[in-house]
């Protein structure tokens, strides 16, 4: 048994001085660091660019959502227009689609547009061309919303004008009304008189202007008006509209588009729809094939390792159930341009609305985990959220695992490790104020100290850590710091439970290390020993004897005054 007492004041003045030499350290090995990354990432960009060269890969179209484009740059496409055939060519005229940021709806309206402007040579050699034989080109208002973000009402407005202006002017409309709504009707109503034929009608990312003031009581009803008003010609013109697509991330019923279009279809949850987003394990085996073995070479491993790495990291989505395996497409296609894994769909902007709203809702980090819903649990509407479980599954944080059909739940989960990593990092400034320059030598260091089996010296230097950030406000509970210690050992890449029932009591902290299963009982403002004590009185050891790994104990008080941790106590079995 390691104790560690209690900190003097003079050994607190001693870690207070030690501070400027570690820094200075620190500084020094991080502008090393920096330097030689950057080299390195040269050396390692022109090595795999001479890879993909040699095999005569495609490039991967990183950020290009423009259907021509892609097809006429000859760029990386997976055929999905088998699916877009189906979807124009379906019982319902209205069609929404939800899925989250950076998942290829943008791509999957301008390949809506080019079939409905009869864009054939785009199509050739792809499966569309031999399901489609007419051809027929229509009029099309495609309009994209995702850049109506960040604004007020008047410049929202403003947007919406401007966005039909462009359309205006290829029907020679030089004298439009005032207002959005009449504009979008003379707009329809003149596509249709001079083409003789019905419109279609494209809103790519259509709620976008909503999301980021969803948590805004003052905000949201303002520019909720904007958007209704302008979408409510939609009905009135019905007969002259041959199809309409929606995409976007949530719905919110109090706009015309949901409370008026009783005849809109959502096929966001249906099964043949599925994949229409994403890459799934099938295409990932059957068309990438050369892209993976290119991605082994340069990484000096077998194509059987990088498949199971990029399922680990990226894989996981289900829209459906049953459903195929899909992959998150901007990862995907990030980490074949580079050959490298990295965070990239998170890295891409964490949504100011989603940590809003998980303040608002107080979510804790620990409970971003497995949880069961009905299907109206987690696809309600935006403004009528009573938890926050449809938002994090529309917006992809959330994914279905699992469904039971004698009861009709869902089992929901974080999709993959990406996301659990990108949700851990951006939680945890709630609990630590420090910047990621500071947390990430942190982490490296108490995860390679974990992995030799050296708690004692993880805890150590966590407790040297704490002591030279800024102290947050709330750190005031003892649930603070069993979600403190939660989102830490989350971001070294350890499995976690949380509140784990025993016979006769509930573990805080259960951590799933390589060596050893540490059962952690955390105390505020008292003493280790009392955390360890409870740990002995209440036996949590023998809920987990049937394991394959030691069971140590570890018994940890935290200080409010301190704000950091006095002392801790660890009982390992095989330590005597």
């Amino acid at each position: 048994m390691l104790l560690h007492p209690k900190n003097s004041s003079k050994t607190h003045e001693k870690c207070r001085l030690k501070p400027i030499k570690v820094d200075i350290g620190i500084f020094f090995t991080i502008y090393v660091a920096i330097w030689l990354s950057k080299l390195y990432i040269c050396i390692k960009l022109a090595a795999v660019a001479q890879v993909m060269e040699a095999r005569k890969l495609k490039k991967c179209p990183i950020g290009i959502q423009t259907f021509e484009k892609l097809i006429e740059m000859n760029y990386l496409y997976v055929d999905k227009t088998d699916l877009v055939y189906e979807l124009a060519n379906g019982d319902s005229q209205y069609v929404f689609l939800s899925r989250p940021r950076r998942f290829g709806k943008s791509l999957l309206a301008s390949t809506l547009h080019c079939y409905f402007t009869g864009r054939k040579e785009l199509f050739k050699g792809l499966a569309i061309e031999n399901l489609e034989t007419e051809w027929t080109q229509y009029p099309v208002l495609h309009f994209d919303m995702s850049g109506g973000k960040h604004m007020d009402k008047d410049a929202l407005e403003r947007y919406l004008g401007n966005s039909l202006a462009e359309h205006e002017k290829k029907f020679k409309i030089t004298n439009p009304a005032i207002d959005v709504n009449s504009r979008l009707k003379n707009l329809i109503m003149a596509a249709y008189e001079q083409t003789e034929k019905k419109v279609v009608i494209l809103i790519d990312e259509y709620d976008a202007p909503l999301l980021d003031v969803v948590h805004e009581e003052e905000n949201l009803p303002k520019l909720r008006n904007v958007m209704r008003n302008f979408y409510s010609p939609l009905k009135a013109c019905d007969p002259y509209i041959k199809f309409a697509f929606l995409t976007g991330i949530t719905k919110f019923s109090q706009l015309s588009i949901f409370s008026e279009l009783n005849n809109i279809k959502n096929v966001s949850m249906l099964p043949q729809f599925a994949a229409i987003c994403g890459i799934t394990k099938e295409e990932l085996t059957e068309q990438f094939g050369d892209y993976i073995d290119a991605f082994a070479e340069a990484q000096g491993k077998t194509h059987d390792e990088i498949v199971e790495e990029l399922a680990y990291r990226y894989d996981g989505y289900h829209f459906t159930w049953p459903s195929p395996d899909i992959f998150n497409p901007f990862s995907l296609l990030n980490a074949f341009s580079d050959m490298a894994f990295n965070n990239y769909w998170f890295g891409s902007g964490t949504p100011t609305y989603l940590i809003e709203m998980m303040r608002k809702f107080n979510v804790q980090p620990s409970e971003l985990g497995p949880q069961s819903a009905g299907s109206s649990g987690f696809d309600a509407p935006a403004e009528r959220l009573t938890s926050l479980t449809p938002l994090l599954y529309q917006s992809g944080y959330l994914t279905i695992k699992d469904y039971d059909r004698d009861i009709r739940t869902y089992t929901l989960d974080i999709p993959n490790n990406e996301v659990r990593i990108g949700l851990m990092e951006a939680l945890f400034p709630k609990y630590v104020n420090a910047d990621p320059g500071k947390w990430n030598p942190l982490l490296g260091g108490m995860k390679k100290l974990i992995v030799k089996d050296d708690m004692d010296g993880a805890i150590r230097f966590l407790q040297t850590f704490l002591d030279t950030v800024p102290y947050c406000d709330n750190a005031n509970s003892e649930g603070h710091y069993q979600q403190m210690l939660y989102i830490i050992f989350s971001l070294m890449g350890f499995y976690l439970d949380v509140e784990v029932h025993t016979a006769k009591g509930r573990v805080d902290l259960v951590l799933h290390a390589p060596q050893a299963l540490y059962l952690i009982e955390i105390k505020l403002n008292k003493s280790a020993e009392e955390a360890m004590e409870q740990i002995e009185l209440k036996q949590y050891d023998k809920r987990f004897a049937l394991l394959n790994l030691p069971v140590v104990k570890v018994g940890v008080n935290f200080s409010t005054e301190a704000r950091n941790i006095t002392d801790w106590t660890i009982t390992d079995p095989r330590k005597g």
